[in-house]
């Protein structure tokens, strides 16, 4: 959704790389170009001026920090009142001391509540909350259906006493749900409510009465991202007439410019709590503003991604598999098995999307086919147990076999072989403290023992160069050896007992003529 903002911005902060200092002129030129992007995102203007107000306040008034140069302390200066746009530090929600704690959903007809209510839930359910879903949306077709079948995937109960499509009254349905979560234990209840499809009062009342009902903890408005300048005179609208706690960015993975998520906490006051990016259940996250920022910023989002791998990813087996790889042990089973567990963290484009840099390749993100890991998939399932744990007795008939099986061509099962094998000599010559194939060591690492090479391998001896005529190359020594060779020849040679027998003592003039210079320097 950021992209083109993101785009925008990074080009701005281009023009100030290598300046040694920053004039007020580079800062007004940059404000400027800062200006006119967000006002391309859909940005309402009078957050667009307090913000480019702030950054040329900031930027004037910053001084020279160690480690950064002009130019990026101008995108510090950026990236702090991006969080402060968004939200400054993240909120925590506000949970019951005793009893079930009520969330209701409020928002237009087609912004995502019931969808999002599902999400929540789920995500509520992982953080070992006890969810209760209650269906007070009884105007609009099949909005109970809906949520029954939404619950269901999530794993959360639903209170659905009425069958909706108009029939019954959700202020009862919401009383009733509250009471049914009292006497059974629920920790969260999730009230969705109606929309409509513009701000009315006959819709507002309604969700004023849930509200006196039900005395929810959170009051969470649901805004659709993709909307614009829309969606912040919406957001006007329900606070002023209902009130909410927080907000609910939808649909924020789709293709919108982004400006309802960078006004809606300048023009409303209220916090974003949570982001919805993408159709799946675990599609959804906390929004933090500092994270988001660093993803405008084309900074990365590196905590974010750590947090899902946390969740989702089996740490024991990792570890076990790391272990393999380092030690050149890795087999195909292996990588089909961390595959998988990378495949539970999303789409790899959202994945890379996060990494650091991600905006300089977004071409090669963009043209990248996710049903290229399904292939990879298909092609090692089609091997037997025993071609899985040694490639080396894939032969052309097994290839063959394997490309067949998989619905590919030989070319890929040998593409995917090589790689698999150039992967796990990398990652064993790593283990080993050798480095990358072709880079050498790491730095730093070339006087630790064993390092750059295995420990107690038997090293081949290094031959020495010598020259054909005997003589050395170094003045010094090869004036040494001119005089040793002068001397008689009972006098070159030591003692049977190793002992040197007394030479003549070189004066001055016996030394190189660039030692006399050097000395006679010294003297002078």
């Amino acid at each position: 959704m950021f992209q083109n903002l993101s785009d925008r911005l990074t080009d701005s902060f281009r023009k100030l790389r290598g300046k040694g200092v920053i004039t007020d002129a580079d800062i007004d030129a940059t404000a400027s170009e800062i200006r006119r992007a967000l006002l391309d995102a859909d940005v309402a203007l009078p957050v667009v001026r307090e913000f480019t107000k702030k950054v040329r306040e900031e930027a004037r008034g910053i001084t020279v920090t160690k480690g950064l140069n002009p130019g990026q302390q101008v995108v510090r200066v950026v990236h702090d009142q991006l969080v402060e746009v968004l939200g400054g530090e993240t909120r925590e929600l506000h949970f019951a001391q005793r009893g079930p704690t009520v969330f209701m959903l409020a928002g237009l007809q087609g912004a995502g509540k019931t969808t999002l209510a599902g999400k929540l839930g789920h995500w509520m359910k992982e953080e070992g909350k006890r969810v209760l879903l209650v269906a007070s949306d009884l105007q609009r077709p099949n909005a109970v259906t809906q949520l029954e079948v939404i619950g269901k995937r999530a794993g959360v109960e639903v209170w659905a006493p009425e069958p909706g499509n108009g029939v019954g009254n959700p202020v009862q349905v919401a009383r009733s749900g509250l009471n049914y979560a009292i006497e059974n234990g629920f920790d969260l209840v999730i009230v969705d409510t109606a929309g409509r499809l513009g701000v009315d009062e006959e819709m507002m009342q309604q969700a004023r009465d849930i509200r006196n009902a039900v005395n929810p903890h959170e009051i969470l408005f649901v805004l659709d991202a993709m909307v614009g300048q829309d969606a912040v005179q919406t957001s006007v609208a329900f606070r002023d007439g209902v009130g909410f706690t927080g907000v609910v960015l939808s649909k924020l993975d789709g293709d919108a410019r982004g400006g309802a998520a960078l006004s809606v906490r300048g023009v409303t006051g209220q916090p974003i709590l949570f982001a919805s990016t993408g159709e799946g259940l675990e599609d959804f996250e906390r929004f933090h503003p500092d994270r988001m920022a660093g993803r405008i910023l084309d900074m990365g989002d590196i905590l974010t991604l750590i947090e899902q791998a946390e969740k989702k990813i089996d740490q024991r087996e990792a570890e076990d598999v790391a272990a393999k790889a380092m030690s050149g042990e890795l087999t195909l089973d292996d990588f089909l098995n961390q595959l998988q567990q990378v495949r539970k963290l999303g789409s790899m484009k959202k994945l890379l999307g996060m990494m650091p840099g991600a905006g300089q390749m977004r071409e090669q993100l963009e043209n990248f086919d996710e049903r290229e890991v399904s292939r990879i998939e298909a092609i090692v399932r089609s091997m037997t147990p025993a071609e899985r744990n040694n490639v080396k007795v894939l032969d052309g008939s097994r290839r063959r076999r394997i490309a067949a099986g998989s619905g590919t061509t030989v070319a890929e099962v040998n593409s995917l072989v090589k790689r698999f094998e150039a992967a796990r000599e990398m990652m064993k010559r790593m283990g080993a403290g050798g480095g990358m194939p072709g880079m050498g060591g790491f730095p730093g690492m070339g006087n630790l023992p064993g390092a750059g090479k295995r420990a107690g391998a038997r090293q081949p001896k290094k031959s020495k160069k010598r020259s054909k005529s005997g003589v050395s190359g170094n003045p010094a020594k090869r004036r040494q050896q001119e005089l040793k060779a002068m001397l008689p020849k009972e006098q070159r040679q030591g003692s049977a007992f190793g002992v040197q027998q007394e030479a003549p003592r070189p004066t001055m003039d016996d030394l190189p003529d660039d030692v006399k210079r050097m000395l006679g320097g010294f003297g002078g």
